[in-house]
């Protein structure tokens, strides 16, 4: 009987709800877009302006919704975990990105084509040993 108590919550929350993922660096973030809002954006309980300090940080995250010209059409809760500022930055743009497409299927070339949906694939290279970095050696010496 439980199940299918758990079973309905879920489903009353999709109808209601988009989802997207997105992940830069270390970095990893669940993104909700809840419809009929008027455009705030919560990042880990706090608002953007408390969470970005930086102006460049909050541009980068609302770059899909100024291309899309929804800025003021959904609210989007954000849960982000790992990374820098700049990884977070990234990854909430792209679980933004993810999101709009599951809400509105006909933005999806206009975000493709700006480059918002293909993951950043760069990652920091890992430290070998013998080394004092990824790729930094020991200084030479000849004596």
């Amino acid at each position: 009987m439980a199940e299918t108590k758990k079973v309905k919550a879920t489903t009353k929350i999709k109808n209601n709800v988009f989802l997207g993922t997105g992940r830069r660096k270390k970095a990893i973030a669940r993104v909700r877009l809840v419809p009929n809002g008027n455009g705030k954006i919560i990042i880990n309980r706090k608002p953007i302006d408390d969470y970005f300090e930086l102006d460049t940080m909050k541009l980068i995250v609302k770059q899909p919704l100024v291309l899309t010209n929804t800025e003021n059409k959904y609210d989007i809760y954000v849960n982000v975990l790992g990374g820098g500022y700049t990884g977070q930055a990234g990854a909430i743009k792209h679980g933004i990105s993810r999101a709009l497409i599951k809400a509105e299927e006909n933005l999806k070339t206009e975000i493709k084509k700006a480059g918002f949906l293909s993951r950043d694939p760069r990652m920091k290279e890992r430290k070998k040993y013998g080394l004092k970095k990824a790729r930094k050696a020991p200084q030479f010496s000849k004596r």
